[in-house]
Order: structure tokens, then C-alpha cells, then sequence
């Protein structure tokens, strides 16, 4: 998608839930940018600090705090805006929470999925839905190669599991209802994400980050598991892949679908092996000892079950939609090391350096 691509939502009435999130204030940002009415549906931010606090995202929408398992007040709010797309991106997104609270995890991943393909049902305001999940919705047999839209799902933890049930509910809606209306709905399966602004916990390169920032002289990141391996991708990667989809399938129904959304194969690296890329762009930015020296450490701490292997087969999204990343791990990684290193220098220009990433990422 390029810029003037994203002239396409100008004007458009637009509704993302999990809004305040890490992916949804990039989202959000975008949609400013291109001109579209954009309405917000999330509880507040999942982290503090946020981006979506420091980029001042809530002054420019319509920014509403709700949860999406409560579906009188999303329906409430479907009414009331009349979204012509919606992008439902809110979950519990993080594996080790989901040990800890897989009640919550599945109440938020599946009824939520169903609070809002109910809200798009009964809306004919509605043209074009996309259900965001996520590549751990597949059965993980640890293959070396990577996953069709095809394979079966069934994630192992609580989290990746509440993503295939969420995929599943899309589906049977799908067939069920949405079929016989004037809608075109899909779901994308998008890989590992990173960018300048994402405070998670349990992440890596929020974990880096933390570490670099923290550090007095010399820091060293704690990393659990370096041989995992993981489809990471620039954040403004899959955002331009759900952009692609909600604009194609709402002037063609026949390109919604199921979809992977990940990076070429030479990007699917190792925890190991995008620490270690970090770390040389954080240590290289020059003499002037603005910055801490950064480092890396293997501590396994014994956590519950992760995938150790995992990749996607994305030839289907690139053969209908013609996409191919922009950005490859390298350029990713120097993204965002370029913006928190901006942030700390600049803390009031977040938004600004938001904007100029979009600026380069669309041309």
C-alpha cells in the first residue's frame, strides 16, 4: 500500500477495538493521517508508560473506554457510529498471562470475538470486518517449514488456543450469517511484531529496550529462550497488509479470506539472533556516550511451555494482494532503536517521530 493508497480512507468511518494498544496507536496514527474517522473501542492503555498516551492519540479520535466483553456497550457504540470497516484487534495477547488467567484469556479472545462479529451482524453500516489474530494459531508440530492457511488449529497455551477458537468463531459467523450480507470479512494471522513505543512486558524488544534504558555505563539484557525461533516483523508491516485487505475486500468481496500475514524466510530469526542485532545498533550510535552499552545474557528461568519453532507460509497473501514486506529484520531492527533512542532524547516527540516513520514506511 502506498500513500496514495491510503487515500482510500479519507473520510471513511473506521472502528478498531484494542485501540490502545501497542499495534492500535499505530494503527490509529496511520488512519489520522490518511483523513478517516476513526473511532476507538479498548480499555485504557495495557501499559505505562504507552504510545498510545505519549503520541496523544485519544485528542485525535474518537476514543471511547469499553471492554469488548461487554456487549450492550459495543453494540451501543456500533450503533451510534455506523463504522463502514472495522479492524478488531483487542485481546489478551501475551502467552505467559494466559497461564495465569486463562479464564480471562478466553473470556477476552473468544467472546469478545463474538461480542463483535454479533456487533457486525446486526450493523449494516458495516463493509468490510478483519479479525486479527495471530501465526500461534496453528497446531505446532516444530517444522522447519512454514504454515498454510490450511493446516490445522489448535494452539497449545491458553492464549495461542483462544486465537484458533477466535479464528473458528470468525468462520462459522461467516458461514452462518455473513454470507447472505452485503460484507466482506477475513482474518489475518500476522507474526512476531516490533517498533519503536511497545512497553509489554514479556516481549523482547521491549525487554532490550527496558534494559538499555535502565542501564548506568553498561546493561545486559535477560533473554529466556535464544533459540526459539520467530517470524518478526516491523509493526507497520502487517498494519499495511490489514490496510490492504479492509480497502481490497470492501471494493471486491472475493478477496476476503484467511491469511498469513510474516516476513520473507530470511527474517524468521532466533531470540538469540535479534537481541544480538540489537545490541549492535544500540552500541554503534556513535562517541558521544549519550547511550548505555548493551549486552545479552541466556537465563532460562524454567517459564511454562513456549513454541520453540515457528514460521509462515504467506505465498497466498502475496499472489492475491501482489504484498511483499518492505522492511527487512535489519532495517526493523535500526527502526527501533532509532526511535527509542529519539524518545529518550525527545519525549514530547513521539507523535512527530511516528509520523516519519509512516512517511518513509509508504512513500
Amino acid at each position: 500500500m502506498t500513500k496514495e493508497d491510503l487515500e482510500f480512507y479519507k473520510g471513511k468511518k473506521v472502528l478498531i477495538t484494542g485501540h490502545t494498544g501497542f499495534k492500535g496507536s499505530w494503527l490509529c496514527q496511520i488512519l489520522i493521517k490518511a483523513g478517516a474517522e476513526v473511532t476507538g473501542y479498548s480499555l485504557e492503555p495495557p501499559t505505562v508508560p504507552s504510545l498510545f498516551d505519549e503520541a496523544g492519540i485519544a485528542g485525535k479520535i474518537n476514543h471511547i473506554v469499553g471492554d469488548i466483553r461487554d456487549r450492550e456497550k459495543l453494540m451501543q457504540v456500533f450503533e451510534e457510529v455506523q463504522p463502514e470497516i472495522v479492524f478488531h484487534l483487542a485481546a489478551q495477547p501475551i502467552v505467559r498471562e494466559s497461564y495465569k488467567d486463562p479464564v480471562g484469556t478466553y473470556e477476552t479472545n473468544v467472546m469478545g470475538t463474538v461480542n463483535i462479529c454479533e456487533a457486525v451482524r446486526q450493523n449494516s453500516s458495516v463493509k468490510s470486518f478483519l479479525n486479527v489474530t495471530t501465526d500461534k494459531v496453528y497446531k505446532n508440530n516444530e517444522w522447519c517449514w512454514g504454515y498454510r492457511e490450511d493446516e490445522p488449529l489448535d494452539g497449545y497455551d491458553p492464549y495461542s488456543n483462544s486465537k484458533s477458537c477466535s479464528e473458528l468463531v470468525t468462520h462459522s459467523y461467516i458461514n452462518s450469517f455473513y454470507c447472505d450480507m452485503d460484507v466482506a470479512v477475513s482474518t489475518a494471522r500476522a507474526g512476531n511484531v516490533i517498533g519503536g513505543g511497545d512497553f509489554a512486558p514479556d516481549r523482547i524488544i521491549p525487554d532490550c529496550v527496558r534494559a538499555a534504558e535502565k542501564a548506568d555505563g553498561n546493561g545486559v539484557i535477560i533473554v529466556r529462550n535464544p533459540y526459539s525461533t520467530r517470524p518478526y516483523q516491523h509493526v507497520l508491516e502487517p498494519l499495511n497488509i490489514y490496510l490492504t485487505i479492509a480497502k481490497e475486500q470492501y471494493e471486491d468481496k472475493s478477496k476476503a479470506g484467511f491469511y498469513n500475514v510474516g516476513p520473507d524466510d530470511a527474517d524468521c530469526v532466533t531470540t538469540g539472533d535479534i537481541v544480538t542485532k540489537f545490541c549492535e545498533k544500540w552500541n554503534s550510535v556513535g562517541d558521544e556516550n549519550r547511550f548505555a552499552t548493551v549486552s545479552w545474557e541466556n537465563r532460562h528461568d524454567g517459564g511454562p511451555h513456549e513454541a520453540n519453532f515457528l514460521k509462515l507460509d504467506c505465498s497466498l497473501i502475496k499472489q492475491v494482494f501482489g504484498w511483499r514486506p518492505v522492511w527487512n529484520i535489519d532495517k526493523a531492527i535500526e527502526m527501533v532503536v532509532k526511535f527509542s533512542q529519539n524518545r529518550i532524547l525527545n519525549p514530547d516527540g513521539v507523535s512527530e517521530e511516528m509520523d516519519t516513520e509512516i512517511a518513509e514506511f509508504f512513500g
